[in-house]
């Protein structure tokens, strides 16, 4: 006997979705800088995207995005990916309640792994939660050109109590 396939995962409520992407689009003044937007917000992974601009140039010769900018919007993306988990575990409780289980998130430790020049318009953000503990989480992240291409790839831990 086969089993059926899995449900997809669930979507938060349209008020726990708006008041996270405040938070991170208005709330985090270093996002504006970099300019990095959610585009997708759900429990099993985010996604972000960041407009090219001359301020995130960090080689002026051949017009390639920081590698500052790349660790930190995967940094940022991963952070949100544990907000988005954390909320998913606490469906029970109300949105605004889950919101305050944020405070005491920070960044452990993080790897990032630049694969491939940054060069373009725009760039995709991609971030899951591979393991949430009590204490500790565990991310993969994912830094993507225009056209599809993995330019950079992470790992990351952050503290979640």
């Amino acid at each position: 006997m086969t089993k059926p396939p899995p449900e997809p995962p669930f979507a938060f409520e349209p008020e726990f979705v708006a008041a996270l992407i405040g938070m991170f689009d208005d709330g985090i003044p270093f996002n504006q800088v970099l300019g990095l937007k959610i585009t997708s917000l759900r429990p099993d992974g985010v996604t972000g995207r960041i407009g090219m601009k001359p301020e995130l140039v960090g080689n002026f010769l051949h017009n390639r995005l920081h590698g500052g900018v790349i660790s930190a919007g995967l940094d940022s993306m991963a952070g949100l990916a544990v907000m988005a988990a954390i909320g998913a575990r606490h469906m029970d409780e109300a949105p605004a309640q889950r919101l305050q289980r944020f405070t005491k998130l920070g960044t452990i430790d993080l790897r990032v792994d630049y694969l491939r020049p940054a060069i373009g318009r725009s760039f995709e953000l991609r971030a899951e939660v591979m393991r949430l503990g009590s204490r500790v989480a565990s991310t993969r992240m994912e830094f993507f050109g225009a056209d599809g291409t993995l330019l950079a790839s992470g790992a990351g831990a952050y503290i979640v109590s």
